[in-house]
């Protein structure tokens, strides 16, 4: 299936995702977010996908925010749609079973970042920028910024972000916590299929409890999330994968996950 604004396809078990509106920048419309969205189920539905990676065409930008021209038609009602309709997609994003890994190869501005900041973790090329520059717009950011930033760099960093709209490096990103890693520009896209390739040899029900786990654990006090803990390493033990594994480390060779769930 051919899709208008992102160019999508799965390849040894990893989902390739790129927004894919270089003439600007990678901009989202609500055209690109029900499409983005529309992926989003499908990877959700395939057991085929075991990590999903993010990217943007051409060497300017992952994805440079909304498409302006657009919100400059929106009525009251229609920029409220927008919003919600930008959060719901993220949302999914976070709720994919699979991890996803963001390679920002350029500028992620407002709901660009927005994404990078839904996706599991973020690699970034040395050139990539980062902000929340709706403010000198006279908005403020629609598609969860102003609650997943101080979440992921802390209060002061969200509120200087969002308050001065201005935009940060690679480095100083990955210093405050949004970026993991930061690569030299032609090496992102390998060092990001590395990890995914590593990630996808695991076993595909202990990586996904790994996200499930942080993700909940994160939302309750600790003694609550040491119970989810509990529950699910407990259920893991019974699968294929983890009877492989200490087997594997047993016999003194390197384990074959087969990605099933039971025995």
């Amino acid at each position: 299936m051919s899709y208008q604004y992102l160019l999508f396809e799965v390849k040894d078990h990893i989902a390739l995702v790129t927004f894919n509106r270089p003439e600007a920048l990678n901009a989202l419309s609500p055209g690109v977010l029900v499409e983005f969205g529309r992926i989003l189920d499908r990877i959700r539905d395939d057991e085929d996908v075991r990590v999903v990676v993010l990217t943007g065409a051409g060497d300017k930008a992952f994805v440079a925010g909304a498409d302006i021209k657009v919100m400059m038609e929106h009525v009251p009602l229609e920029g409220r749609n927008f919003s919600a309709l930008g959060q719901e997609v993220i949302l999914k994003i976070e709720g994919l079973p699979q991890p996803v890994i963001a390679a920002v190869n350029g500028f992620a501005l407002g709901g660009g970042n927005e994404i990078a900041m839904g996706c599991d973790f973020v690699y970034a090329s040395e050139k990539a920028r980062f902000g929340q520059p709706e403010i000198n717009l006279g908005i403020i950011p629609g598609f969860g910024g102003t609650q997943r930033l101080p979440r992921l760099a802390g209060k002061g960093w969200a509120k200087e972000l969002c308050m001065t709209g201005d935009m940060i490096g690679a480095e100083d990103a990955c210093r405050i916590g949004l970026v993991n890693k930061v690569f030299p520009a032609d090496q992102l896209m390998d060092e990001v299929m590395k990890t995914a390739r590593k990630i996808a040899s695991k076993g595909r029900a202990s990586v996904r409890a790994v996200k499930q786990m942080v993700d909940r654990g994160l939302q309750v006090e600790l003694r609550t999330g040491l119970a989810l803990e509990t529950e699910a390493f407990g259920m893991l033990r019974a699968s294929i994968d983890a009877q492989e594994g200490l087997s594997a480390f047993v016999e003194k060779r390197k384990p074959d996950f087969k990605g099933t769930y039971d025995k």
